[in-house]
C-alpha cells in the first residue's frame, strides 16, 4: 500500500484501508478523476501480483467492481473513517472487545479516542497481534500517506474522536473516497 502511495504523493495517497477476508477499503486523496483512477489501477494491480505470488498462481484476482464517491462534509468522513477502520467488527464471527484492526492501518491512525499512535505504546488488538510479530520488518515504513485537505486532516474532528469500540451500524454504511473493491467469489 505504501509504494502505491509514495508513487506520486502529490495526486494519489491512501490515507487508510482494511483489509476484509474478500474485499478491500480504501479511503483515498486525489487530485482528480484521472489521478483516481490511476492512482486505483496501480493498488489493484500491486495487490493482485502480491497475492497472486504469495498464493502461487495466476490469472485475476479482483472482480470488475468497485465503490467509490467524493466526500464533502466533516461528517462522510468521520463515518468513512469509522466504517472503514471499524469494519472488522461487522465481519467478525464473535463479538470483539476494544481495539485496533491488525489488518488495517488503524495502528497509524491518530484520531482515535483513548489512545494515540504517537505515544509509544504498543495499541489495543482487538484480535491476536501474532500477525505482528511476524511481519514487524514489514511495519518499518509507513503504508499510508499524510492527508492533506482540511476535511481528511482537520474537519472531521469537529464530530469527534472515534472509539476503539465505537459501533458501526447497517445504518453507517458507507462508500469510501476511492471505494471498496471485491475479490470475485
Amino acid at each position: 500500500m505504501g509504494r502505491a502511495t509514495r508513487r506520486d504523493p502529490k495526486r494519489f495517497r491512501i490515507l487508510h484501508f482494511s483489509v476484509q477476508r474478500d474485499h478491500l477499503h480504501l479511503v483515498v486523496e486525489a487530485a482528480d478523476k484521472r489521478a483516481l483512477s490511476s492512482g486505483i489501477r496501480g493498488v489493484a494491480i500491486r495487490v493482485a501480483r502480491y497475492v497472486n505470488d504469495l498464493l502461487s498462481r495466476r490469472g485475476p484476482l479482483w472482480a470488475d467492481r468497485w465503490h467509490g464517491r467524493a466526500l464533502r462534509t466533516p461528517r462522510e468522513v468521520r463515518t468513512v473513517l469509522a466504517y472503514v477502520l471499524l469494519n472488522f467488527r461487522k465481519h467478525a464471527p464473535r463479538r470483539l472487545g476494544a481495539g485496533v484492526d491488525p489488518f488495517s492501518s488503524g495502528m497509524w491512525f491518530d484520531g482515535w479516542r483513548g489512545w494515540r499512535a504517537a505515544s509509544g505504546v504498543a495499541p489495543p488488538f482487538a484480535e491476536r497481534a501474532a500477525w505482528l510479530k511476524r511481519h514487524a520488518d514489514d511495519l518499518v515504513d509507513l503504508p499510508i500517506g499524510v492527508a492533506r485537505t482540511w476535511l481528511a486532516r482537520v474537519g472531521w474532528r469537529r464530530h469527534g474522536l472515534i472509539g476503539l469500540n465505537e459501533a458501526i451500524g447497517s445504518g453507517q454504511r458507507a462508500d469510501v473516497a476511492a471505494g471498496t473493491a471485491f475479490l470475485p467469489p
